[in-house]
């Protein structure tokens, strides 16, 4: 899932930036960020720190790899007394005041790593609390407290629900809603003239809903129950069914989730990767591929229907998803390792690039990596542990004296980053 910023938030930069341009002959060069040693990624952190933060430790945790104690510490210094994080703060050494915008896409992100990571349960519980007292009353959420619940939110919400342990049925309003009531009420119906089955960000002024490919993988997700780092169903898994078709009726948080994959499906056969249109007043007027975007349509599909299901978007993303995440760093880096991850694929060989080696990279070195673990295994074998290599070896030359057979045996090597 791609950051997601208010409206107002965006529009109020941009008229900024306008102002400063019409009023100022040559602009100023924008002073280099200073970015916290324990931060992933070096880009300004104002507005995706914690965001990106997030992805990145909770991608670390997925391939085996236990993050640095300092990157850790930075993402539970982030939180606030209340138990909400704001995108960024400078300064966290500074109480946060009203003033603060704590968001629900940044605290449950970081719910979320935190909990794969363990031994942060108060940061958890404290984030949970918040996200609870966050909750509209149609039982969703939106990217500020207060703000109408859009289906990204929500969906994020859900994922952070599960990753602490909480049913996200059981978490309701006063209004007795729940995230799944409010969820279902952003998918698209299947006689929709236009996208039939996929979820729409939020119903515009009129009430329509109108096809979001971002918000339809999140959407996937949510109506699973699942989070970021979701794996690929298998058969016998439950919920979820093959997305072939939309279906009409009362919907389930489970239905609406099989028919945003059908979307999906739908979209990425043609090209095997989702577009984002171009931007107002933008001289090339063709849609250009959305990187991340696919990468989370690969873990939706993969989540809903399985692996297969996830294939053409997948190979499309090993050919071409290589130069999109080195230039947008850690979190882009997080988004392909996930769908890497929910399709059963190598994310050190994919497409020819070790994600996981470029994701460590963007910050601060790892206390351990699964190498690590299993170069010790592999010690622990030829050190008469267990049947080691060249134990097996040893049996097989003494057999073979008898034969007038001569056997050899190479020890195979570890697997590098």
């Amino acid at each position: 899932m791609t950051l997601r910023r208010s409206a107002a938030t965006v529009l109020a930069a941009s008229a900024v930036l306008c102002a400063a341009t019409a009023t100022t002959a040559v602009a100023a060069p924008s002073p280099k960020p200073v970015i916290p040693s324990g931060l992933y990624g070096e880009s300004d952190p104002t507005y995706d720190g914690v965001w990106r933060q997030s992805l990145a430790l909770l991608a670390q945790d997925t391939v085996g790899v236990k993050p640095a104690a300092k990157a850790v510490n930075w993402l539970v210094g982030q939180q606030c007394d209340s138990g909400g994080f704001a995108s960024f703060r400078a300064d966290a050494a500074e109480p946060c005041t009203s003033k603060t915008m704590t968001d629900s896409n940044a605290t449950a992100a970081a719910v979320q790593a935190l909990s794969a990571l363990g031994g942060q349960d108060a940061a958890v519980k404290k984030g949970v609390s918040w996200l609870k007292g966050a909750q509209n009353q149609d039982g969703g959420w939106g990217y500020n407290p207060g703000s109408p619940s859009d289906a990204n939110s929500t969906s994020v919400v859900i994922g952070a629900l599960a990753a602490a342990g909480e049913k996200p049925a059981e978490v309701k309003s006063q209004e007795d809603k729940s995230p799944y009531d409010a969820l279902v009420t952003f998918s698209v119906p299947c006689d929709a003239k236009t996208g039939g089955g996929a979820f729409a960000y939020q119903p515009d002024k009129a009430g329509k809903l109108a096809p979001n490919a971002d918000a339809t993988a999140a959407g996937v997700l949510g109506g699973l129950g699942q989070g970021l780092d979701a794996k690929s169903k298998k058969p016998g898994d439950k919920p979820g069914q093959q997305p072939v078709k939309c279906v009409k009726g009362k919907l389930t948080p489970a239905q609406a989730a099989a028919n945003g994959a059908a979307y999906l499906d739908d979209v990425l056969a043609r090209t095997g990767h989702l577009d984002t249109p171009p931007m107002p007043g933008a001289e090339d007027t063709k849609a250009q591929p959305d990187f991340g975007n696919t990468a989370d349509a690969v873990v939706a599909l993969a989540a809903q229907g399985g692996a297969e299901q996830a294939r053409k978007p997948l190979e499309w993303l090993e050919k071409n998803s290589a130069a999109w995440a080195k230039g947008n760093g850690p979190a882009a880096y997080a988004q392909v390792i996930f769908a890497a991850h929910a399709t059963g694929t190598d994310p050190k060989s994919f497409g020819g690039a070790d994600l996981v080696k470029a994701l460590n990279a963007t910050g601060p070195a790892p206390e351990a990596t699964d190498k690590a673990a299993d170069d010790a295994a592999d010690e622990k074998k030829d050190d008469g542990g267990g049947f080691g290599t060249w134990w097996i070896v040893a049996v097989f030359f003494i057999a073979s004296v008898g034969a007038g057979i001569l056997f050899s045996g190479r020890k195979k090597k570890n697997q590098q980053l």
